[in-house]
């Protein structure tokens, strides 16, 4: 009788750990789920800043700056993409948290929106066809055709400039079909960020040059709706240990083999 007792006592300590056990797990799995998600804004179409690989996921310096961040702040992260000419309406409507997409930052943007500190320091360029000379500079545009990013500040850029519109300005969605366009002649001129540039000429193999100097320095950062301080801070948190700790370098140098966050 005292062994049966013994063993019931056994049993119900053993059910009671089973039950602690199950409820601990339970907590963590709900920690888990109940994550927050952060939800960016990208083209997913501006190599090598975002874009998808043969296989349809989404890459590049931008995807993996904020894939890093949201794992710094706790988030989730869910990547939604959107064409450029509609990304400060889906971001305005709610549809994302931020933009991580090569923001300029300028005063304009600045009245409607909140930026975090810089992560990428560039600069808009001129690119032409591989045997063209005479464009090295917006003086040299006047009479021609050039390309820009339908609504980016390239195209502000060049209306900011031709005053007197002697700039026949096409605009464009996606950057290769500007470099494609320049390369078969259909424009004379295009002017986009440097970095860009450069590696997808070199990628595509068109016959293509970045030329002249860099027509106005650009300074990049992560988009958000005015209002969200909290976000804002977390996001300037993990940009800062990111800077300190190497780890944004690290991400440059594997992008564009130069460190573009300073």
């Amino acid at each position: 009788m005292i062994g049966g007792v013994k063993l019931k006592k056994q049993s119900i300590v053993i059910f009671s750990l089973m039950i602690i056990m199950s409820l601990i797990i339970g907590c963590a799995s709900n920690q888990a789920n109940d994550k927050k998600t952060l939800k960016v804004g990208v083209e997913g179409t501006y190599p090598p800043f975002n874009f998808e690989t043969e296989d349809g996921k989404l890459t590049g310096y931008d995807v993996e700056v904020a894939r890093e961040i949201a794992n710094r702040i706790g988030y989730k992260i869910k990547f939604i993409p959107t064409k450029w000419s509609g990304m400060f309406g889906a971001l305005e409507a709610r549809k994302f948290d931020i933009i991580v997409n090569q923001v300029a930052i300028t005063s304009e943007r600045q009245e409607k929106y909140d930026f975090s500190e810089p992560y990428v320091y560039s600069g808009a360029q001129l690119i032409v066809k591989s045997n063209n000379n005479k464009i090295t500079s917006l003086e040299d545009l006047k009479g021609k055709k050039v390309g820009v990013g339908l609504g980016s500040n390239y195209e502000q850029i060049i209306k900011e400039f031709d005053q007197n519109n002697k700039i026949e300005v096409k605009t464009y969605e996606v950057l290769l079909d500007t470099l494609n366009d320049l390369d078969i002649g259909r424009i004379d001129a295009a002017l986009n960020d440097k970095l860009a540039a450069g590696i997808n000429i070199k990628k595509t193999g068109l016959d293509l040059k970045v030329t002249g100097k860099v027509v106005k320095k650009v300074v990049n950062g992560i988009t958000l709706r005015k209002g969200n301080e909290q976000l804002l801070n977390k996001i300037n948190n993990a940009l800062a240990e990111m800077k300190s700790d190497g780890t944004l370098k690290e991400i440059s140098l594997k992008w564009f083999g130069v460190d573009v966050s300073h």
